[in-house]
């Protein structure tokens, strides 16, 4: 029996309007956007400031109470930070009043798949993957917690990271860092795929046609060979970075071509 596709609401805050055949709510769809990202950015609104506050950070989606669960399951947002900095102060300030379930925060992820060149400036655009979380922050109390969330962001960074480094980390390290963890309420997210969407007239416009190229530039990121740091005294690379590099690689590079296939005739 096929497993029921959990999705996330459609709430005001984060229902998709404009094109919104290209929206998905599915867990699975936009926590793997979040996970597939070196950064994101995570918005709030501080205390007295006059404009929103916009950060990028390191985040992996995760559960500590079930830590087998997939990017498909209902997921909690961990963020990685420095103990004093401005957001964990103010998302601490938010638990201690007791008003609220944490300091209201968005987060938003994106990836670009192809710049996609049309007969006209108006119809060029991108193939892409964006991912939008609201949720409420609050700072990981519990030791065991914090732990997991550390070793959930590391192997974020570089699968098998965290057993290839020195471990656990020391006291010191424990309390200048602190963890957030983010409770997610709501969440959307908005993928273009395909070649340039030109109007019919231009289309018809047999000059036009001759004169000026359109299709795809597939866009994918690419991990460079290693190079050892100055203090480095290990010959040769572990295994599980290349293996990581290779792996890598290969889906980016996969997906960016996926993203040339036309999902429909919508226009642009």
């Amino acid at each position: 029996m096929p497993r029921f596709e959990l999705e996330y609401p459609k709430e005001p805050y984060s229902t998709v309007h404009r094109k919104s055949s290209r929206a998905t709510y599915a867990l699975k769809t936009i926590h793997g956007i979040v996970n597939g990202s070196q950064l994101v950015h995570v918005s709030f609104q501080a205390p007295d400031a006059p404009f929103p506050a916009i950060l990028p950070m390191i985040g992996q989606m995760g559960s500590f109470e079930r830590p087998s669960a997939d990017v498909a399951d209902v997921l909690d947002l961990y963020l990685h930070g420095y103990v004093s900095s401005r957001l964990m102060n103010i998302s601490r300030g938010a638990e201690s009043s007791g008003s609220s379930p944490g300091l209201p925060i968005a987060v938003a992820a994106s990836q670009v798949d192809g710049l996609v060149l049309a007969l006209t400036p108006n119809a060029h655009s991108y193939n892409y993957r964006s991912a939008v979380l609201f949720g409420h922050a609050t700072v990981v109390t519990d030791a065991s917690e914090k732990l997991y969330a550390m070793r959930l962001i590391t192997d974020g960074i570089v699968t098998g990271r965290w057993d290839g480094s020195r471990v656990p980390p020391n006291a010191a390290e424990m309390q200048s860092t602190s963890v957030l963890r983010v409770r997610i309420a709501g969440g959307s997210a908005k993928i273009r795929t395909g070649g340039p969407h030109d109007d019919r007239c231009d289309l018809g416009d047999e000059a036009v046609l001759d004169r000026v190229w359109t299709g795809v530039l597939p866009v994918y990121q690419t991990i460079g060979a290693p190079v050892a740091g100055p203090y480095n005294r290990v010959a040769q690379v572990p295994d599980h970075v290349t293996a990581f590099r290779d792996e890598f690689n290969t889906d980016a590079a996969e997906l960016a071509l996926e993203a040339l296939k036309e999902p429909g005739k919508e226009k642009e």
